[in-house]
């Protein structure tokens, strides 16, 4: 009986402990969305450096094109750095899904800013997935993909 308490008291800690991590896990990746928000809304290529993983492997794939390597996606936060004023970046609907040391988010956006060239206001809107892999204890971006809203708002024939 006692044996039994003993194991039952350890599996309830590590249950505890593993429910603990993942809620840790989950708001760190959070944190880290809001700072990829961040750093294309103040251009900020050293928050963005934090935020991403910094090698040849990780990518990008959105309506511009198809960045490979950090070099190349750091690119993507000049763009808008030397495009666009008053930048906001919102992400919402905000999914997170853990997998050991990957994990990936989906979340909907809204994007708010101004052409330089012209001062003319756009507004956008999208969907964007974002693949995390957990390095050296923080959790870094290695892909994302990103698409304007779905074109269809209900499922047509076939989708039901």
């Amino acid at each position: 009986m006692v044996f039994t308490s003993r194991t039952s008291l350890l599996c309830l800690t590590l249950l505890a402990a593993s429910c603990s991590r993942s809620a840790d896990d989950e708001r760190a990746i959070r944190e880290q969305v809001a700072n990829y928000t961040k750093a294309l809304d103040t251009g900020d290529l050293g928050l963005a450096a934090h935020v991403w993983w910094d090698t040849k492997d990780v990518s990008a794939i959105t309506p511009m094109g198809h960045s490979h390597g950090w070099d190349e996606v750091k690119g993507l936060y000049q763009f808008f750095a030397d495009n666009f004023t008053d930048r906001h970046l919102q992400a919402r609907d905000i999914a997170v899904h853990l997998m050991g040391d990957a994990a990936w988010v989906e979340y909907n956006w809204h994007f708010d800013a101004k052409i330089k060239a012209n001062g003319m206001e756009i507004h956008s809107d999208g969907r964007e997935s974002g693949v995390f892999r957990k390095i050296d204890g923080g959790w870094r971006i290695v892909h994302i993909h990103y698409s304007g809203p779905a074109a269809v708002t209900s499922p047509g024939p076939g989708f039901q």
